[in-house]
């Protein structure tokens, strides 16, 4: 589930292994380029932390970041 923390929607996703974590930022890149809107994340072996804001809005949670995360949502 995403939260609203520190203005950025922020969730943490865990997987099987470093290959699926690794096979799932790799298709969020691709829907996150195509919508030229990129997330901070991080990512330790089966661990991957997104969180997402919009720069041009002074770094504030936007209809933006949320069409994002819908679309991120459908990969898990």
């Amino acid at each position: 589930m995403w939260k609203e923390i520190d203005n950025q929607l922020t969730r943490d996703f865990t997987f099987a292994d470093f290959s699926e974590a690794f096979a799932f930022m790799t298709r969020v890149a691709l829907i996150a380029e195509k919508m030229d809107h990129h997330p901070w994340w991080s990512n330790v072996y089966n661990q991957v932390t997104i969180k997402l804001s919009t720069h041009d809005a002074g770094d504030t949670v936007t209809e933006k970041d949320h069409k994002l995360a819908k679309a991120i949502d459908k990969f898990v």
